[in-house]
């Protein structure tokens, strides 16, 4: 068989349903070979949103989402989107063409060192020279990307090797055991406490990626210890239970900010510092910290943690909730029930009322009262996107999923289509200002082609608005952030694709009702009115 035979039996081997990606010349025995396979390979509009899709499906799947390129621009087209998934622990596999070994030592047309290129954004990679490799680097890419923490891995794939004539066999695939908490460790978590009076835990990535979530709503509702989630940790406790104190990881003092202060300890569960830097919570380094993760705590000033439990995040949950039942341990809340009251009751002050312009903690509080406890909002990064962290409640584990290691702009629609793919039946939106949906519309074509149903609703402000928003904070004004749009309305319209301009709250809400319940590609040019972004932070200084 042809090596791209061989490459293709092992994507299925590791269960790949889906590749996403360009075709190219380089690339042509692998996209035959995927022709004839159970594999579907969907061509994007271009290799960062194919990136994007497969950062995530494997956000949603816990495999790996498969992403392929042609050599040179194709390849690094990619590279935002590897880049992404790496540091949002997405496993992801990123395959891109390259030129026949015969080329290599030499200038080339379209050639690059791809091995170079994507070495610092990916847990590893490697390039294909021969046949008889095929199986150990698919199998490595796959293993490595999924393994904890997950991430991006790369494979390299000479032209001549995919249409060389080879034998060989899938090498098969076989789930690790990750490691049992240590007792000791176990013991001197208890310890420390034993000696708290306001325990407080974060939950990070980690704690949603491995679906720790019943073991983390059993600790923090039985022994009442609140948690306030990162970005990308949202779902972990659910927002509707007591001892949410929502999310926390804003560029300023926010309400929650006030229960992390007095806190005089710290469990960090699945926390990934890329996210949200210890220097914001732990400002003077004197918390006491217990560091619950699958790997090691980062060398860092400001997070030292007294006892590290390195090991399955479920497993040491559960272990510790069966320590602290038979310790009878029972904390008063409180010191922390205030907190709470206060974020929903400022939650509250945004609701739209007719004849006012829409703002977009007003849109979400529209958009929590129409979507059900397991629908999904993607956000895109932007101004947006603080509120959305800050007033949408995550009403199931990846209920919001937040961009928030590298924080890209434009991947919300992308990561839209790769979710309406992953779970069909699912009331899906995708949330974006302007600026990054122009980064990636045109993979409106990609989800209309594949006839898929999600809705769009683009925060409309003519501005980059985030750092518009932190120039205000910091000069108090901004330079350098306005731009102009198209017709968005009318540019969805070209695709064949519902769109709307709302110009009161009835039709907004309307519109997003019929939208959601049809589960039909609508998209929402909403205009919004960005005054409350400052507004919030002089609120804020005042409380």
């Amino acid at each position: 068989m042809k090596g791209s035979d061989l490459f293709v039996k092992c994507l299925e081997n590791e269960g790949v349903k889906y590749v996403f990606g360009l075709p190219g010349e380089e690339m042509e025995d692998v996209l035959f070979s995927l022709e004839k396979s159970s594999i579907k390979f969907i061509p994007t509009r271009h290799e960062q949103g194919a990136a994007f899709m497969a950062d995530m499906w494997g956000r949603l799947s816990g495999q790996a989402g498969v992403c392929l390129s042609t050599l040179g621009p194709g390849a690094t087209n990619l590279v935002t989107g590897v880049a992404d998934a790496n540091l949002d622990k997405s496993p992801v596999v990123a395959i891109s063409a390259q030129a026949g070994l015969q080329k290599l030592h030499k200038e080339s047309h379209q050639y690059l060192d791809l091995v170079d290129l994507f070495r610092p954004i990916t847990k590893w990679n490697g390039t294909i020279t021969h046949g008889g490799v095929i199986s150990e680097v698919v199998r490595k890419a796959f293993k490595m990307a999924e393994s904890e923490k997950p991430g991006a891995t790369h494979i390299e794939f000479s032209e001549d090797v995919a249409g060389m004539e080879i034998e060989g066999e899938p090498i098969r695939s076989k789930r690790v055991r990750r490691p049992d908490p240590d007792e000791y460790a176990l013991e001197e978590a208890i310890g420390l406490l034993k000696k708290a009076r306001y325990p407080m835990i974060i939950a990070g990535n980690g704690a949603v990626r491995k679906m720790a979530s019943e073991e983390l709503t059993e600790l923090v509702k039985k022994h009442n210890i609140p948690v306030a989630h990162t970005f990308m940790g949202q779902g972990a406790v659910l927002d509707d239970q007591v001892p949410s104190l929502f999310s926390i990881g804003f560029g300023f003092r926010d309400i929650v900010m006030d229960a992390v202060g007095r806190a005089d300890l710290i469990i960090a569960v699945g926390y990934d510092i890329a996210e949200y830097a210890p220097d914001a919570w732990n400002p003077d380094k004197d918390k006491r910290i217990i560091h619950i993760d699958f790997t090691p705590a980062e060398v860092y000033t400001h997070y030292q943690p007294d006892v590290e439990i390195v090991a399955d995040i479920p497993a040491t949950l559960k272990a510790l909730n069966q320590k602290l039942d038979s310790s009878g341990i029972f904390f008063d809340g409180s010191w922390y029930k205030p907190v709470r009251e206060r974020i929903l009751e400022d939650r509250a002050t945004y609701n739209l009322k007719e004849g006012q312009p829409f703002t977009v903690p007003g849109v979400l509080n529209i958009l929590q009262s129409l979507m059900d406890h397991d629908d999904l909002l993607i956000s895109d990064v932007g101004s947006h996107k603080i509120w959305i962290a800050r007033n949408f409640s995550a009403c199931c584990p990846n209920g919001c999923i937040i961009s928030n290691g590298l924080a890209s702009m434009g991947i919300a629609l992308p990561g839209a289509i790769a979710a309406a793919l992953h779970s069909p039946g699912r009331r899906i939106v995708a949330a974006m200002c302007d600026g990054g949906f122009l980064m990636n519309s045109q993979e409106l074509e990609t989800a209309k082609r594949l006839n898929l149903g999600f809705t769009v609703i683009i925060f409309n402000d003519n501005d980059y608005g985030l750092i518009s928003w932190k120039q205000q904070m910091s000069r108090g004004r901004s330079t350098g952030t306005k731009i102009t749009n198209p017709n968005f309305k009318a540019y969805a319209k070209s695709f064949g694709i519902k769109s709307y301009r709302p110009g009161n709250l009835r039709e907004l809400i309307e519109q997003l009702m019929y939208s959601l319940d049809s589960k039909e590609l609508c998209v929402f040019d909403i205009p919004i009115d960005v005054s409350v972004n400052q507004q919030l932070i002089e609120k804020l200084k005042s409380s």
